[in-house]
């Protein structure tokens, strides 16, 4: 059995029953070490895989292998496996192999700094990645236009890295060509981690120099307010 995890966004009280379930189940931990790392004090008795970035095909493979030999592994993700995560892959590499896989959704990182940021997600929303690693940037600027044309409240995953620092401001400038509405915007980084901060800007005022890898930028639509220093999309009930 492989079980493709997604443990939320760091903190384990804010993991799934099912997660440290399917965790207490496995005789293999397979993982980024990063993600490993928020988890050790809960499966450092097991047998443990890990690696670094960019190797998500390696760490995958070798899941599947071990999972050959009859050992029930767990490929853990943050957030949701199935969002950016590692569920997809595991299913791609797979094909059409009989080997059982269990994906146990969690708490994706636009849902945990929602929370924290107040309620921006009550209405139609989207999740854009701004990592041109897999999405040429051309792709990207189109889903951003798009996004802003069908007034979305818009979650930027993958906001800014020292490889690419100018890749939000980048969307920032395509969203103001598609809206003369000043939007709302919300900076939550290291959502439910021991750093955790939030920020409130807007389109026309923003402060770049806070995001970085481990932020969620969260962009209001044309209704977004900011409601005791929170911010709000109303869904549209009679008041």
């Amino acid at each position: 059995m492989i079980y493709v995890i997604g443990i939320g966004p760091g903190h384990p009280s804010h993991m799934t029953y099912r997660a440290t379930e399917a965790l207490s189940e496995s005789q293999v931990i397979v993982g980024y070490k990063t993600y490993i790392d928020l988890i050790r004090h809960l499966i450092d008795h097991k047998e443990i895989v890990e690696n670094g970035m960019k190797r998500e095909v390696e760490r995958c493979a070798k899941a599947i292998e071990i999972a050959k030999t009859g050992k029930d592994v767990a490929v853990i993700s943050s957030g949701d496996a199935g969002v950016y995560g590692m569920a997809g892959l595991i299913l791609e590499l797979i094909g059409e192999q009989d080997i059982p896989v269990e994906i146990v959704p969690g708490v994706t990182a636009s849902s945990a700094a929602a929370s924290i940021a107040g309620a921006p997600l009550m209405h139609d929303f989207c999740h854009i990645s701004l990592s041109d690693l897999m999405t040429p940037l051309e792709k990207i600027e189109k889903r951003v236009r798009a996004a802003i044309q069908g007034d979305f409240v818009i979650c930027f995953y993958n906001p800014r890295s020292k490889g690419r620092p100018d890749h939000l401001a980048k969307a920032f400038e395509w969203i103001k060509e598609e809206t003369a509405v000043d939007l709302q915007v919300s900076v939550v980084k290291d959502a439910y981690r021991e750093d955790q901060a939030v920020s409130y800007h807007t389109l026309l005022n923003m402060d770049f120099d806070v995001v970085d890898m481990t932020s969620l930028v969260i962009i209001g639509n044309s209704t977004t307010l900011r409601l005791a220093g929170r911010m709000v999309t109303p869904r549209g009930y009679a008041l």
